[in-house]
């Protein structure tokens, strides 16, 4: 597969459908009896409000024409009680849709989150993680507002628009139609407006998408950047990305304000309209009064105001389309390892393995392995060795699963004798009893003892301590401030990388597995320390399966059979006596090693 690059723009595999608004629904569904009483308390408080040009309207042409004081009291009453029961209603429903809008971050960060867990390996060796992060971070905070307040002010909006215009067409039917009179205008340019719109958000997304991406590969390179004076370099690149991301976003906000330009525009005009006309009609006839066209003229920018804020809530859900088609697009990315439908748990294992014309390929065409056999007895202790990139790791992949397979199949034997396909039984009890050391020691933020008993939760401390002695992990342990309890930054970075690897060497042998398997499990471990663990590995090694890949072919002489992995396959096969005296491959291997770690010891 074709990893994407910070510097490579994102192509959306799918365009947005009607399907994703209903998708996004579910959401809002969760939370709809708050959202209905914050629309309840809404439309009160836009109710109220529209009774303040009437007001205005009964005291020019009633009270103050009578000069009754005791109506233009009561109206200045009535006039604080409506401001204030719409600043009420206002605040109780602000409040509930801060509420909603959290929970909906929420829900939709954990479904998010969720199906992370579960996609493969190959969906994350093909992205940067910055990218993936922006999806989880900044496209749902955007997104949620305008799923929560926005859907609220969309209805509000268009009730405020019905009950405006009803209030409009009951103070005077001629300066009313004179208002609307613009509308079929401003509907035209949005329509025009909307593709350019939607596309420039979409380039937005990306190049913000590639900047973080960007971001999150120096932070976590830092050092090595550091250490080859590469800040002027890093930041040549940051700044080309910032500024193709400062360009996409300027494109479409320019283009997004099209919309509220075109309604402040129109409102201006037809406020210009209905004031010449009312002027216009007043002094011919007084078909209207003054206190009408001032109420008018009060209606005119609440008519236009819903409108313009309905622009703004559509500028908004234009702008969010092109992070929940990111969304959705992430949720709806295959978990093509996963159980078949029909899976069963896998029994007890006796460590006996079947890999049976296994054929394996990363990406289409360029194939790791092809058509390999392998049969590994219980208890057998297996080497892989061989050039970089030959396929030795792949193997480890295959047998737990992290991949699926292009062809063959790999059998576990159960304690009974039966095989059972890899394919065919569930993850989760698969993998159960596999443990694992992969050759990036990963350590988690947390305490030593957090990290040690990581995938078994219901170790003793008497057992955690137990895999650190054996591993030789349990001196430098006692030796840090709170011992077991010592606090460990990201990714164990107050830790050497050969304390992490013990750790995790630990982490691997607490969970007591049928099958044991290292992979450059001592690569980054001083040669003395070396040899202590030797000694616990090989006690753990007995009656147990293992497979081990190493660097150091010194540490995997005493396997009962070494696989040298080569050509897409297995090249040679045998003990290390047996390798050695066919003076093949291995032997060329091993030997080179020997000559370049003691010159001295290769010439004898």
């Amino acid at each position: 597969m074709a990893r994407n690059k910070f510097d490579v723009d994102e192509r959306l595999e799918s365009p947005f459908q009607l399907k994703h608004l209903k998708r996004a629904g579910k959401y809002i569904a969760r939370h709809k009896w708050k959202m209905i009483a914050a629309l309840v308390l809404s439309a009160l408080a836009s109710v109220a409000t529209l009774y303040i040009p009437k007001i205005t309207q009964w005291v020019l042409d009633e009270a103050v024409p009578a000069g009754d004081a005791a109506m233009i009291g009561r109206m200045a009453l009535l006039f604080v009680g409506v401001i204030a029961l719409s600043i009420l209603f206002t605040t109780i429903r602000s409040r509930m849709m801060a509420h909603v809008s959290q929970r909906i971050i929420y829900d939709i960060r954990e479904d998010l989150f969720a199906h992370l867990q579960r996609l493969p390996f190959s969906y994350y060796d093909s992205r940067p993680a910055g990218k993936i992060l922006v999806r989880v971070i900044n496209y749902v905070n955007s997104v949620s507002d305008i799923l929560s307040n926005g859907i609220i002010n969309m209805i509000l909006e268009i009730i405020n628009l019905v009950f405006i215009v009803v209030f409009m067409y009951s103070t005077n039917a001629t300066l009313a139609t004179v208002i609307v009179a613009g509308l079929p205008f401003f509907i035209g340019v949005i329509i025009l407006i909307k593709p350019r719109q939607r596309k420039a958000w979409q380039n937005q997304s990306n190049k913000n998408s590639n900047y973080n991406a960007y971001l999150a590969e120096s932070i976590d390179g830092v050092r090595v950047s550091q250490l080859f004076d590469r800040q002027e370099v890093n930041m040549g690149i940051l700044e080309k990305l910032a500024t193709a991301c400062r360009s996409a976003w300027l494109r479409a906000v320019k283009i997004s304000n099209l919309v509220w330009l075109s309604s402040e525009t129109m409102t201006q005009l037809v406020l210009t309209f209905l004031y010449i006309a009312g002027v216009y009609w007043m002094g011919g006839g007084a078909m209207v009064s003054f206190g009408v066209i001032l109420a008018m003229g009060q209606y005119v920018s609440r008519f236009w105001q819903p409108i313009t804020n309905l622009a703004n809530i559509y500028n908004s859900f234009v702008n969010n389309i092109a992070y929940l088609e990111r969304i959705f697009e992430t949720m709806d990315e295959p978990v093509i390892v996963d159980d078949a439908p029909d899976a069963e748990e896998l029994p007890p294992i006796s460590g006996e393995v079947d890999f049976q014309d296994v054929s394996f390929a990363y990406e289409e065409g360029v194939p790791v392995l092809e058509h390999m056999d392998l049969h590994v007895n219980a208890g057998e202790s297996i080497a892989l060795v061989g050039p970089t990139g030959a396929g030795k790791s792949t193997v480890i992949n295959l047998l737990c699963r992290f991949y699926n397979l292009n062809g063959g199949r790999i059998l576990l034997h159960d304690r009974e004798g039966k095989a059972h396909d890899i394919s065919r039984v569930t993850l989760h009890s698969l993998r159960s009893q596999l443990g694992i050391m992969l050759q990036d020691s990963f350590i988690f933020s947390g305490s030593l003892k957090d990290n040690i008993r990581y995938g078994r939760l219901d170790a003793t401390d008497e057992e955690i301590r137990e895999a650190a002695r054996r591993v030789r992990a349990d001196e430098f342990i006692r030796r840090m401030p709170m011992g077991y309890q010592t606090e460990i930054k990201e990714r164990g970075s107050n830790l050497s990388q050969g304390e992490r690897q013990l750790i995790a060497f630990a982490r691997t042998l607490l969970s007591d597995p049928a099958i044991l398997i290292l992979d450059e499990a001592t690569s980054s471990i001083d040669t003395q320390t070396e040899k202590l663990l030797q000694e616990g590995i090989q006690e753990l090694l007995k009656n147990r399966t293992s497979i081990i890949v190493a660097h150091r072919l010194s540490t995997i002489k005493n396997c009962d059979r070494i696989l040298y992995i080569s050509n897409r396959g297995i090249a040679e096969m045998g003990s290390h006596d047996e390798l050695m005296q066919k003076r093949g491959l291995y032997y060329q291997l091993y030997t080179a090693q020997v000559q370049e770690e003691s010159p001295e010891k290769a010439a004898s």
